[in-house]
């Protein structure tokens, strides 16, 4: 974390990583719990697909986040999950929630760059918007970007699970 600068350890989560949760926030160490959609276990899980759709998986997710911040996590990350989870996870827990694809009733939203300029290759997620067709340049697609969340126009409907 020294070399990299790294302020906070993101984990993509579940309970299969509160002990690791645990031991790090333990040792100071800040952690984000990533849960939803896994980009890096989409070949474990079945793609990219929109995850907590069902009420049992629903459930999970919302005690797999109750338990993260119970283990020290000190920011939640929802991906590609229906708003209404989105909703419930972030009114149920005390940590920031932050979301990609989790509804507009998080704490926050990211939008990976790639995505708000409009240069991601291939299918793109329901979630994403194009910030830059509007705009010009980067900088203002950002802008809009910015705006758009702040002004809670983004993630609108069309975006949502």
């Amino acid at each position: 974390m020294q070399e990299g600068g790294a302020r906070m350890v993101k984990l993509e989560s579940g309970t299969s990583q509160l002990e690791i949760v645990e031991f790090l926030t333990s040792h100071d160490i800040a952690v984000c719990a990533h849960l939803g959609l896994k980009p890096q276990s989409v070949h474990k899980t079945g793609g990219f697909r929109v995850q907590g759709r069902e009420e049992q998986a629903a459930a999970q997710m919302l005690a797999d986040a109750r338990a993260l911040e119970a283990a020290g996590a000190d920011l939640l990350l929802l991906e590609c999950i229906p708003a209404a989870l989105g909703a419930e996870i972030t009114r149920d827990v005390h940590v920031p929630v932050i979301g990609i694809g989790a509804g507009p009733d998080t704490d926050g939203q990211i939008l990976v760059l790639y995505d708000v300029l409009d240069i991601t290759a291939g299918r793109k997620p329901r979630f994403v918007r194009n910030f830059i067709a509007d705009a010009g340049n980067c900088q203002a697609a950002v802008a809009a970007y910015v705006a758009a969340v702040r002004g809670r126009a983004y993630p609108a409907p069309e975006h949502c699970f």
